[in-house]
């Protein structure tokens, strides 16, 4: 299978069995910090400090591990320049390009339906807090 091909068939008789090969790499690209950071990037190259600026409420531990784990699955290049201090950048590589529409997709999903899941959690906690009286 070649980098952007989309036909791929999940046999559903066995769910369990069939997303087992995904998860890992779901758990990668779908956690809160690294879908922030593809986000981040999308717009070009960034250093470890501009990163940590614009992601609010990201710890220096947090972003060093996240970043480690995008670069280790092949998602974001790391290069460093040889200066006092060293000056490192992370950009996206290929393949985290390739993350870009769904993440944005995502982004866009969740902007436009925040309203409504708001709504049902409101609707859910005052069941919850009915039932249990």
């Amino acid at each position: 299978m070649a980098l952007g091909d989309t036909d791929v068939t999940i046999d559903t008789s066995n769910v369990a069995e069939s997303c087992r090969p995904v998860t890992e790499i779901l758990s990668r690209i779908g956690d809160k910090w690294s879908i922030l950071i593809v986000m981040a990037l999308s717009a070009g190259p960034r250093r470890f400090s501009e990163l940590k600026r614009n992601i609010d409420g990201i710890s220096q531990r947090m972003l060093t591990l996240t970043l480690k784990g995008l670069e280790r699955d092949g998602l974001v290049s790391r290069t460093v320049t040889p200066s006092i201090p060293p000056r490192v950048d992370y950009e996206l590589s290929a393949l985290g390009h390739s993350l870009r529409e769904p993440v944005n997709a995502l982004g866009r999903w969740a902007f436009a339906n925040r309203p409504a899941i708001l709504k049902a959690r409101d609707v859910f906690d005052g069941l919850g807090a009915r039932a249990s009286l």
